[in-house]
């Protein structure tokens, strides 16, 4: 097997070194010149060597003779790359092209400096990889059995907790801290605003689906004076093909949707939301697409419709100011007309409309009286959820 695996080795880090070249060369072209004509060369040789380079890792267990010290840096380096990158995505995603350059000049630099170790200076020479550089060990178990050990016990284990710390930090950034992340599931924060005339405003971030009793307690924890304003997108001309609904999504997940179990006194209820015929063509298109998998589920036909969507130019935005910047406008336009008629408002909207719902208020002379925790999504729901799905599988069998 000497002869293979040094072809193998060669060809790994050839690709290696090829996709930092490409790299480091598309990305200088495009902070320099904003010129993108070497993308797809670059996600072609991308793909060939992230597939080669796992080859080679998992290879590894089975080849003692493959110089671990080396290959274990070539072939990681860009997964690993790809993990370190999403603290920037959060932080700084205005960033990530000086980011990605950073990251292609050191995969050339350890490219380079394994080109040496192996050739003895910067010469391309095949094989790239010296026979004379593996080790003389042949198959052995107990190789195997670390290896084996090591991914499945340290490197798996350390994957999923640097990615749920990832997530929980997202979520958090992104909420502006109205929502977290903790191990046993997703929490809301609650927020009173008061002003200096008296008047308080409370921001509940909500969840299309959660718990019944998280809905539950909330209604039952608005004061009898208070005045609540609804979330809800009205549809009064039938635009829309299929209604906005998320019991499909709700059942499938073993949790409760909104619309159900969030049920406050109606009297105390104004809907301050926009209708459809306020959002842009664009968007209503989309949302017919987007529902027919709440509405009619995960079918091939659905699938096919979502496949063939092409969004038009610049359609991100146009969404975002659709689904968010106009209807916390109209929410606000309330909160002003609210505010002359009652001391206290209740605004229990989704948690993507809260943070700029908080600025706003405060310019309004509120500020910051108190805070609450209510858990929205508990973990073991999926986990219940999981297995009355296998109770049922194994009845059909």
């Amino acid at each position: 097997m000497r002869q293979p695996i040094t072809i193998l080795l060669s060809l790994c880090f050839g690709l290696f070194l090829a996709d930092a070249m490409v790299s480091l060369l598309d990305d200088s072209l495009i902070l320099l010149f904003d010129i993108r004509v070497l993308e797809g060369l670059r996600g072609i040789v991308f793909v060939f060597t992230v597939l080669v380079g796992l080859l080679t890792y998992g290879l590894m267990g089975f080849a003692p003779m493959i110089p671990k010290r080396v290959f274990l840096p070539v072939t990681l380096f860009n997964p690993i790359a790809g993990f370190l990158v999403i603290p920037f995505l959060i932080y700084w995603p205005r960033r990530m092209q000086q980011v990605s350059w950073a990251s292609s000049l050191c995969q050339v630099a350890l490219g380079l400096s394994v080109l040496v170790f192996f050739q003895g200076g910067l010469k391309l020479r095949w094989p790239l990889v010296p026979s004379d550089h593996l080790r003389p060990r042949r198959f052995s178990w107990l190789n195997l059995s670390t290896f084996l050990l090591v991914n499945v016990f340290i490197l798996l284990p350390a994957l999923l907790a640097y990615l749920g710390l990832c997530a929980g930090v997202a979520v958090n950034h992104f909420s502006e801290g109205f929502v977290a992340l903790h191990p046993e599931g997703f929490t809301v924060q609650v927020r009173k605003y008061v002003r200096s005339d008296g008047k308080s405003i409370q921001l509940v971030p909500m969840s299309h689906v959660g718990e019944a009793d998280f809905y539950r307690s909330l209604s039952q924890s608005f004061p009898t004076n208070s005045t609540i304003l609804m979330e809800g997108v009205t549809d009064d001309n039938d635009l829309l093909t299929n209604r906005i609904t998320y019991k499909r999504m709700a059942a499938s997940l073993g949790l409760a949707p909104q619309e159900k179990e969030f049920k406050p006194s109606p009297v105390q209820t104004i809907r301050a939301d926009v209708d459809v015929a306020q959002f842009t063509t664009n968007t209503i298109s989309f949302l017919n697409v987007v529902m027919l998998f709440h509405s009619k589920g995960l079918t091939p036909e659905n699938l096919l419709k979502m496949m063939q969507y092409s969004p038009p130019p610049h359609f991100e935005e146009e969404l975002f100011d659709d689904l968010l910047k106009k209807r916390n406008r109209r929410l606000l336009q309330e909160i002003h007309a609210q505010l002359s008629q009652s001391d206290s408002l209740i605004v229990p909207w989704g948690a993507a409309h809260m943070p700029e719902l908080a600025r706003e208020i405060q310019k309004l002379g509120f500020r910051l009286d108190s805070t609450r925790e209510q858990i929205a999504i508990r973990f073991r729901s999926f986990l219940r959820q999981g297995r009355i799905a296998r109770q049922h599988e194994a009845e059909r069998r």
